[in-house]
């Protein structure tokens, strides 16, 4: 069997809490605590979560853009934790991102052709003749026109400034392309066109996607597999068809009973849970959901539930599931 294209182990991000006269450290905030997961080539991994689940963190840790206060990162069977920062910038031609506000991912001082060449002068690629030319060919591809490379992002719709997030992601050739919430800030009728075109340029380009969002249906859309992550840690990992036909964790059962359904005649059992997502300053003991969980156990408030695979493929931390219990 291949060796996966990304592999992740025991991810944490810890942000300190300062406080008093002399900032000294009263705490943590435990953003992303102990997440593990592979990304296979040609895949694409969804992850999901409400706000403030560490799903973003988790995406930026990846690109380095913050540095992990523990764990391993291996992409392309390279020890992404052992590069320097020279090092680094050059593994990022490999892996770029898509950010979820084009508004705010784009210099508007900056016309889309100087936007577009900036990654292929920073990694020195190709003649300054032939990056024009890539820049065109690769407005074309995403669904834009070579005259649109002298216009200034705030000529452009949302759609077409996350067509030029795009292209401009695609410019180093990367490998694995991290998209955090891409789709989030457009029309509903736009997001099918650039999910649609995502799509396209994986099969055209042999792209491995990461994609986070919130959107149940957007994932489904577009995922290989799905990870459900909640308050810092993954819950729920498994192929996107299994998971939305048979969720295991009971967190996952009530994300996916409140997305409407268009059919008015369809019925099914919604699993209600109550409260709110309690602070990643000070989460709860043992299994971090069971001051929202319906099916809690005594087990649940004391024992750290093992993120561990009780069906084929398809891997949980919950105390329901005997493979999940720590022996």
């Amino acid at each position: 069997m291949n060796e996966p294209l990304l592999r992740v182990e025991g991810l944490k991000k810890y942000f300190p809490i300062r406080s008093g006269l002399f900032s000294r450290v009263s705490g943590q905030v435990k953003a992303v605590d102990d997440v593990s997961f592979v990304v296979n080539e040609g895949e694409t991994l969804g992850i999901v979560g409400e706000s403030g689940c560490g799903k973003s963190t988790t995406g930026r840790m990846l690109m380095r853009l913050l540095d992990p206060t523990e764990g391993k990162m291996q992409f392309n069977g390279k020890d992404m934790m052992k590069l320097s920062d020279s090092e680094m910038r050059a593994a990022r031609r490999d892996i770029q991102m898509v950010f979820q506000d084009p508004y705010a991912s784009l210099n508007p001082r900056h016309t889309v052709e100087r936007i577009l060449m900036e990654p292929l002068n920073v990694h020195n690629i190709g003649k300054p003749e032939d990056r024009k030319k890539k820049v065109y060919d690769l407005l074309e591809i995403v669904g834009l026109s070579a005259y649109h490379a002298k216009r200034y992002p705030h000529q452009f719709s949302g759609g077409q400034r996350q067509r030029i997030g795009i292209a401009r992601a695609l410019m180093t050739n990367p490998k694995l392309i991290i998209a955090d919430e891409p789709v989030s800030a457009l029309d509903v009728s736009i997001q099918a066109q650039v999910l649609n075109l995502m799509q396209d340029l994986q099969e055209e380009l042999n792209l491995t996607y990461i994609f986070i969002a919130h959107d149940l249906g957007v994932v489904r859309h577009i995922s290989d597999r799905v990870a459900v992550m909640y308050l810092g840690q993954m819950v729920e990992l498994t192929d996107s068809e299994t998971l939305y036909d048979k969720p295991l964790h009971p967190y996952t059962q009530a994300l996916l009973s409140a997305v409407p359904v268009p059919d008015p005649e369809f019925e099914r059992e919604q699993v209600v849970i109550s409260g709110d997502v309690p602070s990643p300053a000070n989460p709860p003991s043992g299994c971090r959901f069971h001051t929202r969980c319906p099916f809690r156990m005594d087990i649940c408030d004391k024992v750290v539930p093992k993120f561990a695979e009780v069906q084929s493929g398809h891997s949980v931390a919950c105390h329901l599931y005997e493979e999940s219990r720590p022996q």
